[in-house]
């Protein structure tokens, strides 16, 4: 019986067809394959299949469909106009101002605050 051998030469990477061993069982497929393909170069693992148990498909006895334009996922003519990039520019620029604004109108009303207790522990101490 013929058993073809798949090898793996590191971690991660795909089994390859290099070969094929002559055994009676699957216990000596696997002896012979390590002895013959598994030392003549770095293997990770090996494969060992009965050869009659691989099949194939071609293409002349389906049809595969061939390949669909999928262009439409990927952002490959996505254009931007002079027009679009001025007014993001200028969105920007008014965030950017309405935070500060809001910064400067947190921080006086901090000092008002501020003042505001101030005055009130005078007055306190005036009373007392």
């Amino acid at each position: 019986m013929i058993w073809e051998v798949f090898r793996q030469e590191a971690r991660g990477k795909y089994h390859t067809h290099c070969g094929n061993v002559h055994a009676p069982d699957k216990e000596m497929a696997l002896m012979f394959a390590q002895i013959q393909h598994g030392r003549r170069r770095p293997t990770h693992s090996l494969w060992v299949v009965p050869g009659e148990e691989i099949g194939e498909v071609d293409a002349e006895e389906t049809t595969f469909g061939g390949t669909t334009d999928k262009s439409y996922r990927w952002a490959m003519t996505f254009n931007t106009d002079e027009d679009f990039a001025e007014e993001i520019a200028a969105s920007q620029r008014e965030q950017e101002q309405a935070e500060r604004a809001d910064r400067a109108g947190e921080s006086d009303e901090d000092e008002a605050d501020e003042t505001a207790t101030g005055a009130e522990a005078t007055e306190e101490g005036e009373s007392a």
